[in-house]
């Protein structure tokens, strides 16, 4: 059975990710997820808070993605899988808001630095695991884990400044092509 919190969170990383966060004071937030700041508040405790736990949850889906594939996939594929289906329409306003939350905290924003905690780590783990069932030594399959994700990253920000979706296609099978 879903939790209160649950059900808000849910609620919030479909309305900001709709809007965007700008300048959504927590009032306005809690009255278009048809609650009051003070639930908010008692169940992340700060608007950072929540805007913290959205991006996790987002992620969190994104990973789940990922380990739902089969494992004996060659890896190109399941690189392309993932990539077809974070890339998709549908996921940019998620997209859109992590990279919004996520340059506030390397501005510097400690409100929101707590983003970054296993922000990468968190796929490099199971990146690296899969590289590994595919025969590569564990300090290639890390390297190789780290370097997709930055590719992913960098090829959605490009994307989503750009609307250019053939040519990050292009780029994205262009590094498919080069990976052991």
């Amino acid at each position: 059975m879903e939790s209160a919190r649950d059900r808000l969170l849910a609620a919030a990383i479909d309305h900001l990710a709709a809007r965007g966060l700008g300048d959504l004071s927590l009032r306005q937030l809690a009255e278009a997820l048809g609650t009051s700041h003070r639930m908010l508040l008692y169940h992340f405790g700060s608007k950072e808070g929540l805007l913290v736990e959205v991006v996790r949850a987002v992620e969190a889906g994104q990973r789940d993605l990922l380990a739902g594939l089969p494992a004996d996939l060659p890896p190109a594929e399941l690189a392309r899988q993932v990539w077809n289906r974070v890339a998709a329409p549908d996921l940019w306003p998620h997209e859109r808001l992590f990279f919004e939350l996520y340059g506030r905290a390397l501005a510097g924003d400690p409100k929101v630095a707590p983003v970054l905690d296993g922000i990468v780590e968190s796929w490099i783990g199971p990146g690296t695991q899969l590289g590994m069932l595919h025969g590569l030594p564990e300090a290639e399959a890390r390297a190789q884990a780290r370097l997709g994700l930055a590719v992913v990253r960098g090829l959605l920000l490009d994307l989503l400044a750009t609307g250019d979706r053939a040519g990050v296609d292009a780029a994205m099978d262009r590094f498919l092509a080069t990976c052991p």
